[in-house]
């Protein structure tokens, strides 16, 4: 199964998300794979397929290093997309306020991960909520001016105290996701 280990957002910051999206949507062409209010989350570690047996691992080491990471505030910030200075943008994202908490959370994750075979990134991890893939560069003009005008804007705060194992399973509607288990902070 298709699985990654999130932080969920509170039903508050995605209403206030999901304003900001809609709005988003408006200004950008039909070329843009949105993603849904009930889909909103922070990707600490995308693990791909993995089988039944090793679920179980991977809900162990969660646990683990989630009981051993104490609370912190998360506070959503800024916008942009992936790659940066691009004409052709692939990802349109909502950036979170520099945090050291969150970069040892996953540092945690990703090197007990990387013991149970799990290879790490190529890539810094960079925290963000992901808006809209990109299928097509062109017409983006109006939404990156948006993105660009919000480069500063604050979207919301809470407190992280679980992260989340999930299943996705991609339909031609979007990804559906369903809850495999939670890491409670301490």
């Amino acid at each position: 199964m298709r699985t990654f280990i999130a932080i969920e957002f509170d039903p508050g910051i995605k209403r206030i998300l999901s304003d900001f999206l809609r709005r988003l949507k408006k200004l950008a062409p039909r070329n843009i794979s949105w993603i849904r209010e009930s889909g909103m989350h922070l990707t600490l570690k995308f693990l791909g397929e993995v089988d039944e047996g090793r679920v179980m691992l991977v809900q162990t080491l969660m646990n683990d290093v989630a009981a051993a990471s104490s609370a912190f505030p998360l506070k959503l910030k800024g916008t942009g997309f992936f790659p940066p200075q691009a004409k052709a943008p692939r990802v349109l994202w909502i950036g979170t306020e520099e945090q050291p908490a969150i970069l040892e959370l996953q540092e945690k994750l990703a090197a007990g991960l990387e013991r149970l075979g799990f290879a790490r990134e190529d890539r810094p991890f960079r925290p963000h909520l992901t808006l809209g893939r990109v299928r097509h560069a062109s017409g983006l003009g109006e939404a990156i001016a948006e993105l660009e005008k919000n480069r500063e804007t604050a979207f919301g705060e809470m407190v992280v105290t679980r992260i989340t194992l999930f299943k996705s399973v991609l339909r031609p509607t979007g990804a559906e996701y369903s809850v495999l288990g939670e890491g409670s902070l301490s």
